[in-house]
């Protein structure tokens, strides 16, 4: 069984992006419920030399975007801008669901067939379409995903593993 570049990134983006937006209500729920300040937990990291929550669901929003993009020879939709708060991460999940939506199944025909380079810091990296995906975008994208939920989790939320699963 063959499963297409689109199933593999586009759809595994949006399940996932869908999910931490789930996590972002409960999220809501729990802060209201204990009188606590969303932006405490929004800001809280698993180890001080690492990204906050919000900045770690920034970054798999990047992931998700850029790597639909590369692949579909689309240009990388932008990411700039703070998220001061939930509706602020809410949004910004919004606007790359409404990006890979917009991206149709026939826009990655064919590309197992590119070369993706980028630069990452100083050093330039050289990928198959397949390996890019694999083995850097999708890797990069779930350890964002996993490290929101985990900080989520540390901090008292109770969430489980169907929240990180959750279906559409």
């Amino acid at each position: 069984m063959q499963v297409s570049m689109y199933k593999a990134s586009v759809a595994t983006f949006q399940k996932h992006l869908h999910a931490l937006d789930g996590l972002l209500d409960k999220t809501a729920a729990y802060c209201e419920a204990r009188k606590i300040d969303p932006a405490v937990l929004l800001s809280q990291r698993l180890y001080p030399d690492m990204f906050d929550c919000k900045r770690q669901i920034k970054e798999a929003c990047a992931f998700a975007g850029s790597a639909t993009a590369r692949l579909a020879g689309l240009v990388i939709p932008a990411n700039d801008g703070e998220d001061a708060n939930i509706a602020d991460i809410k949004a910004r999940i919004a606007e790359t669901q409404s990006f890979l939506t917009g991206v149709k199944p026939y826009q990655l025909e064919g590309a197992l067939e590119k070369t993706i380079t980028l630069k990452v810091g100083p050093n330039e990296m050289t990928f198959s379409a397949e390996d890019y995906l694999l083995h850097f975008a999708l890797p990069n994208f779930y350890f964002h995903c996993s490290t929101a939920y985990g900080i989520l989790r540390h901090n008292g939320l109770e969430i489980g593993k169907r929240d990180f699963m959750r279906r559409t």
